[in-house]
């Protein structure tokens, strides 16, 4: 019992992919219209307070408000904001203006998994009781994996293509586990088929994040529950969440994606002799 519960922990931790996709609020625009010349300009001449409006950058207003402020304040706001808009209305309305069915939905996500070989990048993991872990991820499909944590975290989750080891380097333990028992193996299978090898229960999409949920019954200890966030537009996955036989719930989130480089193959590495 004392290693069934520390694998289905850990494991449902590394299979909970977070879409936690850090887009910034963008930064509010500065005001400084030097109050003594902002009031008068208000109250006796109103129509010269038009080209100049009250959320300008400083250095746009004042003696050459009437030439220089009205071209250039109005090609930029117009510029700008339709140009920030531009990705997320352009790719949502032109590839995706009706809602894709689940077929379509899981063919999407089965062609991105099969369309990549090699994969690397960072993580960050929420665990059920708030703690939060980061580190990297390594794939080489088929059947490789890495999970190489931060300290002060001492844990590492390798697999080799058969097995799945789960090592504390600080406690000097290491827990074997076949590979097909724990949900992280749609991440490494050689074909990805995500209607053959689970059951899907859901499928939506918000904007560009298509969500597609399923159920793997042949996890260790029962049926793991698994929702896959998937970008559209990047073409990339942003996170997994995945909730235990237990019920716990665990979510990763993935940044600095690279499908280019090959990972180093002692990543994968599974020291056998551990275990005598």
């Amino acid at each position: 019992m004392t290693r069934v519960s520390p694998m289905q922990a850990s494991l449902g931790a590394f299979v909970a992919l977070g879409l936690a996709i850090a887009s910034g609020p963008l930064a509010a625009q500065p005001l400084d219209l030097q109050a003594k010349p902002a009031a008068p300009a208000a109250k006796p001449a109103a129509p010269r307070a038009i080209p100049l409006p009250p959320m300008r950058p400083p250095g746009l207003g004042l003696p050459r408000t009437a030439e220089a402020a009205s071209a250039p304040v109005v090609t930029t706001v117009a510029a700008e904001q339709p140009r920030l808009a531009a990705v997320p209305v352009k790719s949502t309305t032109s590839k995706h203006s009706a809602p894709l069915t689940q077929q379509e939905a899981v063919e999407r996500l089965n062609a991105y998994f099969n369309g990549f070989a090699t994969l690397q990048g960072d993580f960050i993991q929420f665990a059920s009781d708030g703690r939060r872990f980061e580190g990297k991820l390594y794939i080489q499909r088929p059947g490789k994996m890495r999970f190489e944590y931060r300290p002060p975290v001492t844990m590492e989750v390798i697999a080799d293509g058969t097995s799945v080891a789960i090592r504390d380097k600080k406690l000097a333990t290491q827990d074997l586990y076949s590979i097909g028992q724990t949900p992280l193996k749609f991440l490494v299978k050689e074909r990805m088929d995500l209607a053959r090898d689970s059951t899907i229960t859901k499928v939506s999409t918000k904007g560009d994040i298509l969500s597609v949920s399923v159920e793997d019954r042949s996890t260790l200890g029962g049926t793991s529950k698994i929702t896959l966030n998937y970008d559209m537009a990047a073409n990339e996955l942003r996170q997994w969440v995945v909730i235990d036989p237990q019920g716990y719930e665990t979510s990763v989130s993935l940044y600095n994606l690279d499908t280019q480089r090959r990972p180093d193959p002692k990543n994968f590495v599974i020291n056998y002799e551990r275990m005598l």
